[in-house]
């Protein structure tokens, strides 16, 4: 990919509302003030992200007047620090909550938000499956980028657990219900197994299996589901993008065929245990 050199060049690679000053703070524009090729990459990324990210920010800050975001598995939070830029820094008192285990990421993430003057980011140290006890009760929406195997779930989990209005995550690394089609491999009836007898095809079966059960589950309790694709993620194979919305308390229908799959495939992922538990 191409680097972009020039300041009217470079500009013209951002979104409306968007700084070269918080880039050049994210290392994203290099110290020359050009945006080089893996970074350019990066932002065209996050760029396309937070477009597909708009209409629910958008209905969240409109119809809330205390807005609550979670960014789970928040890694730099370059994503929290685009969003709050873009859509926060104008509001008078929305929060985007940072979720991250690492520590040090943590640390950082809290000394830029201190210099760019962002009081409304909070970073808190934790997995995402036990940072719920430092969130408000009610939390209105949840995006998790690439939160590796069952931590989606618990990204999704915290989502519903939090009531959110809208959810939007990119799976990643999906290894749980691959590994539970290799031991249950007799579990389903014939000819099923056969689509995950090869390991690189349960690798990927288990992916798919895994998102559709997570779709199912956010539509079976009341959330219209859109499932797309992050164009420009080609060189990655995780780039695949479940956005949700709740609009109603349950839907029966969904319940039924989710349940129809489970016993079919004989697979029970985390977000079911917990669920059912």
């Amino acid at each position: 990919m191409r680097q972009v050199k020039g300041e009217q060049r470079v500009r013209r690679e951002l979104l409306p509302g968007q700084s070269v000053e918080l880039l050049k703070e994210l290392h994203l524009v290099g110290r020359d003030g050009a945006l080089h090729a893996d970074s350019l990459r990066k932002l065209k990324q996050v760029n396309h992200l937070v477009q597909l990210l708009e209409p629910a920010l958008r209905d969240v800050l409109e119809r809330h007047p205390e807005p609550v975001l979670v960014d789970a598995g928040a890694g730099n939070a370059y994503l929290g620090f685009v969003l709050y830029e873009l859509f926060l820094r104008q509001h008078a008192s929305g929060i985007i909550y940072s979720v991250e285990s690492k520590a040090d990421l943590v640390e950082r993430g809290r000394e830029r938000a201190a210099r760019l003057g962002y009081d409304r980011m909070r970073f808190l140290h934790a997995p995402i499956g036990e940072a719920p006890r430092e969130l408000p009760e009610r939390v209105h929406m949840v995006i998790a980028l690439h939160a590796c195997d069952t931590a989606t779930d618990d990204a999704l989990l915290l989502a519903l657990r939090h009531d959110a209005d809208h959810i939007a995550v990119v799976p990643c690394c999906q290894a749980e219900v691959a590994a539970q089609l290799k031991e249950n491999r007799h579990a389903a009836p014939q000819p099923w197994p056969l689509l995950w007898s090869h390991a690189i095809h349960r690798r990927e079966m288990g992916a798919h299996l895994t998102n559709v059960i997570r779709a199912l589950a956010l539509q079976s309790r009341g959330y219209q589901v859109t499932v797309t694709e992050l164009t420009g993620w080609e060189h990655s194979l995780k780039n695949e993008l479940i956005l949700a919305r709740k609009v109603h308390r349950e839907h029966r229908g969904a319940s039924a065929e989710l349940e129809t799959l489970l016993e079919t495939t004989g697979v029970r992922p985390k977000l079911i245990r917990e669920l059912s538990g």
